[in-house]
């Protein structure tokens, strides 16, 4: 009788709780809506689940107004039967710079103590050195070290270059590598290939996490899985497709009764499928229209999330007609930056530029602090060769560096500690504070008056009515047709925020999509002797002018003051930086657009502003 070979199990991580939701709804779902479905997704039997890192952390803090820490503690009391997963860029963490050592030791000792049991850690550019310290210290604190592949298609991207990253890895001491397919490159032909020559080369086994933003991913890991792939990254199927990950359902039916058998019970997964239903009805108003299946990808290689975030950009800036020259020029900015695959940061640094770019209508005409600081190696070192042309333009004389960058940063969690002071109540805190220093602090403050102010999910039930005149006429409509650049939009405004209230949020719906803009008061309504309105008097006072003429400041993007570098008084030259604007997620530093003596400041650091404004008068 001839023995029959054992089945091999598929393992299943689960992503609804961090990129699931990251790629359909803007990272938007509430700890609120994860708790009461916790237990069922302990119970099916997943490898692990997904519920931290990435653009979680910074969410919390911006917009829901939830402690990530807390947020963390939560999960792992609610699931403590399945291995936590989180997202973690290396020496970046899950900021948009690099960190010093003490501070990413310190992170993942914290997150360790908090709740993740499994790290994947990853770094844009592929630089190993970027790397050692997260994976040496995740070791260290006896948690599962998850080494990360960037997929990414370039002429310099090659099988065999794959392959010695997956030997690195394996080298540096990691349980398992991920290859992380963000922008959902990859054919079922090359992962056949990819999987095949890694099998060969590392003993450790391999987790696939590839986004369906193609359409193809479900070939992509039925190849994967019969190549020798251990582990499959899947999402329950509400939060699935497009952008997103194969439905969990899907692929668990799709082996099922096979070689590969998950074991997970259908049933059962069904039933949290209906919940996240539910669940997603709630978020409508962070939908997108560049969430769905986009084959434009295989050609031009940017991830969903980073289209979506590109058309916001432009929205505001009221030049989404220039979307297409945008995803022209990210190629070529790309090729400039030596090929970097487009993951955070990178994806921020090299679409920010390509924006610029287009919206200035010159080249490198303006040049963000990112760009600036990958130009000198500051990110690590590009597989590619970089434009040397635009490097000079950006650094001038400036050398680039050769070392890992975090060699050259001093330890600053006493420093960190320090400024932030009895703000902090705890290292998580500080840790916060340190990623994200303008907004913790916003989050610290608000936290010590009680007084969260989380974006609303809806708007509110009754609708403010509009001020009346004299005679009974209504001043302003609450629905009407607006026609910008000849093209027509129906608005409706559902509700507003407080009355009286210099800046306040209104709700309304453009084309019947929901959607919040924050509204500031510059005149007020003023009864004229005939009994009509003057709206074009008594401006009660903006805190910035319009800009007009050559000598004011104005910023190329909306954005938010991270710094002022001059005061009232001051002499600068033509060129000089006088602001920086975080636009992006990336900081842009504000040139002096003529040489002479700083006069009226109309801005501070946290500040919001806009394209039209001026910043600064130079007399």
């Amino acid at each position: 009788m001839t023995a029959t070979a054992p089945k091999k199990k598929l393992a299943i991580t689960e992503l609804a709780l961090r990129d699931g939701h990251q790629s359909l709804l803007a990272t938007r779902m509430r700890l609120d809506d994860m708790l009461p479905i916790c237990a069922q997704l302990d119970a099916i039997g997943y490898w692990s689940i997904e519920a931290w890192g990435g653009a979680t952390f910074d969410t919390c803090l911006r917009y829901l107004k939830e402690g990530p820490w807390m947020r963390l503690r939560e999960l792992k009391k609610a699931m403590p039967n399945t291995p936590l997963q989180m997202l973690l860029r290396g020496q970046n963490l899950l900021g948009y710079r690099h960190y010093a050592d003490d501070v990413v030791r310190k992170f993942v000792d914290m997150s360790a103590a908090n709740g993740i049991d499994v790290f994947r850690v990853f770094d844009a550019m592929n630089d190993l050195r970027n790397v050692r310290v997260a994976i040496e210290q995740v070791k260290a604190n006896g948690k599962h070290a998850e080494g990360t592949i960037c997929f990414t298609v370039s002429p310099v991207h090659t099988l065999e270059r794959f392959v010695e990253l997956g030997r690195g890895l394996e080298d540096l001491g990691c349980d398992s590598i991920a290859i992380k397919d963000m922008a959902g490159l990859l054919t079922p032909d090359y992962t056949r290939r990819l999987i095949t020559e890694l099998k060969q080369a590392v003993s450790v086994p391999l987790h696939l996490h590839s986004h369906a933003t193609a359409g193809v991913a479900e070939m992509v890991q039925w190849e994967a899985v019969h190549a020798g792939c251990d582990i499959i990254d899947t999402a329950i199927s509400p939060l699935a497709g497009g952008t997103s990950h194969p439905a969990t359902e899907a692929m668990v039916a799709a082996f099922a009764g096979g070689e590969y058998d998950t074991g997970l019970n259908l049933e059962k997964l069904q039933e949290i499928a209906a919940y996240f239903r539910d669940v997603r009805k709630k978020y409508a108003r962070f939908e997108s229209d560049f969430t769905g299946v986009d084959t434009r990808v295989l050609i031009n290689q940017i991830p969903g999330g980073m289209i979506s975030n590109l058309a916001n950009q432009l929205r505001e800036q009221d030049a989404l007609d220039k979307m297409d020259a945008v995803l022209d020029e990210i190629p070529k900015v790309r090729k400039d930056f030596g090929y970097p695959p487009l993951v955070t940061p990178t994806s921020q640094i090299v679409g920010t530029q390509a924006v610029l770019n287009v919206v200035s209508g010159k080249r490198y005409a303006i040049i963000t602090n990112e760009t600036k600081a990958y130009l000198k190696g500051m990110y690590g070192q590009a597989l590619g060769e970089i434009n040397e042309a635009v490097r000079r333009q950006a650094l001038g004389d400036e050398t680039p560096i050769t070392v890992r960058p975090a060699d050259l940063l001093q330890p600053e969690l006493d420093t960190l500690t320090r400024e932030i002071g009895d703000k902090a109540t705890s290292i998580e805190d500080t840790l916060s504070y340190a990623l994200f220093p303008a907004i913790a602090v916003e989050f610290f403050e608000e936290r010590e008056r009680g007084e969260f102010k989380p974006e609303p999910l809806e708007p509110p039930e009754t609708v403010e009515t509009p001020p009346v005149a004299s005679g009974g006429e209504r001043l302003a409509p609450t629905e009407f047709n607006l026609t910008i650049h000849g093209e027509e939009y129906h608005i409706k405004i559902e509700g507003t925020g407080h009355a009286g209230e210099a800046v306040r949020p209104f709700y309304i719906k453009v084309d019947n999509m929901l959607e919040e803009v924050m509204v500031e008061t510059l005149t007020e309504v003023v009864p004229m002797r005939d009994g009509s309105i003057d709206t074009a008097h008594a401006v009660k006072g903006s805190r910035r002018p319009k800009a007009t003429g050559d000598n004011h400041v104005t910023s190329p993007m909306p954005g938010r003051i991270t710094a002022v570098h001059v005061a009232e008084g001051d002499s600068v030259n033509a060129g000089d930086v006088v602001v920086v604007v975080e636009a992006m997620k990336m900081e842009n530093p504000v040139h002096a657009p003529v040489s002479g003596t700083v006069g009226a400041i109309y801005v501070a650091e946290g500040d919001n502003i806009n394209p039209d404004e001026c910043l600064i008068e130079i007399n």
